[in-house]
C-alpha cells in the first residue's frame, strides 16, 4: 500500500524516525525494549531500507521482526520497540529500485546496499552468526554500515 508514502518521506526528511512494535508482544502488553538501528552509508533517496532482526535460528533466512523505511541518503535510522532481551543479528538491505527485493548479479552476488550488526565481514559468502550477533538486555542502539558489493561503494 502506497497511500501515504509522501509523508512518510517528509517525516524521515524531518529527521524523524519510524517507530515498528512487534504485534505478538503489543498484544501481551509486554512493553519490551527499545533498539535502535542506525544504517549509514545509504547513497540515495529513492527505495527503501529494509532490516531483519534475527534469532540464531533465523539468521539469513525469513525472521520474524522486519522493517523498512523510505531511504534518506546518508543515514537511515528505524526504531525497533517491544524487543524480548535475548541475542539478535540484524541483516539490513537498501532496496534502491523498490522492487521488493535484493536484486542479484552473476553468482548471486548483491547488486545493492547489503549490511549486518557489528560490520559483520562478507568475504566469499554470507557473514556467520558469531560475527554479527549482539545481547539486548536494555534499551539499545546499533549501527551498521551499508556495503555494495557490484557497482562500487559509493559514499553518500
Amino acid at each position: 500500500m502506497r497511500t501515504g508514502r509522501g509523508l512518510w518521506r517528509a517525516a524521515i526528511a524531518a529527521g524523524l524516525t519510524l517507530e515498528f512494535a512487534p504485534a505478538a508482544l503489543a498484544a501481551r502488553g509486554d512493553p519490551g525494549l527499545a533498539l535502535e538501528i542506525i544504517i549509514t552509508n545509504v547513497r540515495a533517496t529513492s527505495g527503501k531500507v529494509h532490516l531483519d532482526l534475527c534469532r540464531e535460528s533465523e539468521f539469513l533466512k525469513k525472521c520474524a521482526i522486519s522493517a523498512e523505511a523510505p531511504a534518506v541518503r546518508g543515514t537511515t535510522i528505524i526504531k525497533l520497540a517491544n524487543i524480548e532481551p535475548g541475542d539478535y543479528a540484524v541483516q539490513a538491505t537498501y532496496d534502491e529500485n523498490d522492487n521488493g527485493k535484493v536484486d542479484r548479479g552473476l553468482f548471486g552476488i548483491p547488486k545493492e546496499g547489503v549490511g549486518f550488526s557489528n560490520d559483520a565481514p562478507i568475504r566469499l559468502g554470507p557473514p556467520r552468526w558469531k560475527d554479527a550477533v549482539f545481547t539486548v538486555n536494555a534499551d539499545k542502539s546499533v549501527a551498521l554500515r551499508l556495503r555494495y558489493l557490484m557497482g562500487g561503494d559509493d559514499k553518500p
